[in-house]
């Protein structure tokens, strides 16, 4: 066998016998060497490392199918206390398997401002205490397998692993129902983690008899550097219970005490919260307290542990510390860590909150421009009539920020910056932080009793939002092409440009009057929304055909007709929108109950002046030639 050398750990004389170890992990054998760890042991480390993450995230990724989208449901609607909140946190969590996955998305639910921050620490905290379910999983995994008895020897990793595999390749092979193929997946995944878990022990068990192995080890007795090889092990690993596995399989070398485990649990519980720091450095404000939160909590919670606990040490002398550690003691070790230190901080959640925002300043902008939605008081869902009239005016606000960032784009065609393109970015975020949190609170609505007006003004509100929502996403969709524009240098023929110049002065008109119409609860403007539309889609068929002639007769590159055809497109599906928004505004005052057959009535009967105000919109956009053309059509 090939031997690499790999300093103090792995130098050491050959045993008396001489005789090899054979393959890592395989019962009865030993290590050439003694203790000598080769460079197939190392590759078997890497492999069960691999195979340990890989059967995990399955196994999570599988349960967040199996329960759809219930878990996140039942993490927002159900968090209303701290101690709901913890207990659902710590339930979910046991379920997928991960932290910092219900952790991100707790970050999303403050980000959408559909749960406040003082809620997601509460269940950040359950989170902390669900994911030492893992550690349980492998612990009860190795029980056994020592004995005569095949009931035991059933119980061990490998057997469990085996009837586990054979269990779910055999449901994956025969059901066809995709919840049961998820359901299969998470017995794989549970198998693979198992075998990953094995595969790491065997290949790590030479180094109980290795001196330089024992001798690094004992560096770690120091609290600090133990806790510090945690963070860093864990912030790479992105996962608390991954590195709590990998420390249970290294126990299996009978080295581990618990005076270097212990610090080593404290810093694996900091090195958790990267991956959520990450998810949160986009978000707002609130989304950003609620991310940065994370790694606070965990550090308060070791500094309080480290604090008590070596302090009881320095005076009791805890005659366990020097004892070998199992993978049952690293779990209830674990467990013990993250439960006490949860039941004491849970009671300074609101302290903690006053200290996020100290430390997360607010945005003075941010705050102005999303100050409306704390019109949406959840006491007012007791009496609809006020909720709804709170929901519409929360509205108007979201109109006035979709039609500002569209505005704001359409000026970034006629000069380029890159502040501009932030600014649409930052008001589509807002405009679709307010569609969660309108969407979210009308909901609830609908649980209320309401009126046959209360529920309709509910049904055309939900689609309303949508269509704010869609037209600030094309906005950003028109500021990214002002962007490919300003990069490509590249320029529309002379006709072109005053074709789509003409374009945006309609785009322009019909945007301010449907926000107009629905803001000012003016049905008599909404009437003047859908005559333009039409207009505005005639423009846009005589312009691709027009385009498609200067194409062919060389006037214009196929590289600038792409940007042409997609800002027309963008601007055509803008109009749609307005006309959307404008059709519910008229269904709010007329009564009707249907958006299709209000949009036919308008279209076909030309009714309310319809003829009147496209002639007069066609007058302006439409030279006579194509008016006459589409009013033949």
């Amino acid at each position: 066998m090939i031997e690499m050398p790999m300093g103090a750990w792995y130098n050491y004389p050959v045993t008396k016998t001489g005789k090899g170890m054979g393959a890592p992990g395989a019962p009865g054998k030993k290590h050439a060497g003694g203790g000598n760890m080769n460079i197939s042991d190392v590759v078997m480390l890497l492999g069960g490392v691999a195979m340990f993450l890989f059967g995990m995230s399955l196994m999570g990724d599988s349960l967040k199918k199996v329960a759809g989208n219930k878990l996140e449901l039942i993490l927002y609607r159900l968090s209303g206390t701290p101690l709901r909140g913890i207990l659902l946190g710590a339930g979910v969590t046991a379920v997928i398997q991960s932290s910092s996955a219900t952790s991100v998305m707790v970050v999303g639910f403050v980000n959408s401002m559909m749960m406040k921050l003082r809620q997601a620490l509460a269940v950040i905290m359950g989170a902390v205490v669900g994911t030492s379910i893992t550690g349980w999983l492998i612990a009860l995994g190795g029980v056994g397998g020592g004995g005569k008895s095949a009931v035991l020897q059933l119980m061990s990793t490998e057997g469990l692993s085996a009837i586990v595999a054979i269990v779910g390749i055999l449901m994956r092979m025969i059901c066809k129902k995709k919840s049961m193929f998820h359901t299969a997946n998470i017995l794989m995944g549970f198998a693979v983690l198992m075998f990953g878990m094995k595969t790491m022990s065997g290949a790590v068990s030479g180094l109980k008899e290795d001196p330089g192995f024992i001798s690094f080890l004992t560096n770690f007795s120091n609290p600090l550097l133990g806790i510090l090889l945690g963070i860093v092990f864990t912030a790479i690993l992105q996962s608390a219970s991954a590195s709590v596995g990998i420390l249970q399989a290294l126990s299996s070398t009978g080295l581990l005490t618990f005076e270097e485990t212990i610090p080593m649990i404290l810093g694996i519980a900091i090195g958790a919260s990267v991956p959520v720091i990450l998810s949160g450095l986009g978000s707002s404000t609130e989304g950003k307290r609620a991310a940065f939160s994370y790694p606070v909590i965990e550090i308060l919670r070791v500094v309080l542990f480290a604090a008590v606990f070596y302090g009881l040490d320095t005076v009791m002398h805890f005659s366990f510390m020097g004892e070998k550690v199992n993978m049952i003691s690293i779990a209830l070790m674990n467990t013990l860590f993250r439960v006490s230190t949860v039941m004491v901080l849970a009671w300074f959640i609101p302290l903690i909150e006053k200290l996020m925002k100290c430390i997360v300043r607010s945005d003075p902008r941010e705050d102005a421009e999303t100050s409306d939605m704390n019109r949406l008081e959840e006491r007012f869902l007791a009496y609809p009539t006020l909720a709804v009239e709170q929901t519409r005016l929360t509205m108007n606000k979201m109109a006035e920020l979709t039609n500002r960032s569209l505005t704001t784009a359409m000026a970034l065609l006629d000069e380029w910056s890159p502040k501009g393109l932030q600014e649409v970015t930052s008001l589509e975020d807002i405009v679709d932080r307010y569609e969660d949190r309108i969407g979210s609170y009308l909901m609830r609505l609908t649980g209320q009793y309401l009126t046959e007006t209360q529920n309709k003004a509910v049904s055309q509100y939900l689609r309303a939002i949508t269509d704010f929502e869609r037209i600030s996403d094309h906005a950003l969709n028109i500021a990214q092409r002002a962007e490919e524009i300003q990069e490509k240098k590249i320029r529309f023929s002379d006709k072109g440009e005053k074709e789509m110049q003409k374009l945006r002065e309609a785009i322009t008109e019909i945007t301010g009057l449907a926000m107009d119409s629905f803001t000012m609860n003016d049905t008599e403007t909404a009437y003047r929304v859908e005559p333009l539309e039409q207009v505005i889609d005639a423009m846009c068929r005589r312009m691709r055909e027009k385009h498609t002639a200067r194409l062919q007769k060389g006037k214009c590159t196929i590289g600038n007709g792409y940007v042409f055809n997609d800002l027309i497109s963008e601007f055509e599906r803008v109009s749609d929108h307005c006309s959307n928004i404008a059709i519910v505004q008229v269904e709010l005052e007329d009564n009707a109950l249907d958006v299709h057959e209000m949009s036919d009535n308008l279209k076909e009967a030309h009714t309310h002046q319809f003829d009147v105000y496209y002639a007069e919109f066609a007058g302006r956009y439409l030279k006579r030639k194509d008016e006459k053309e589409e009013r033949e059509e």
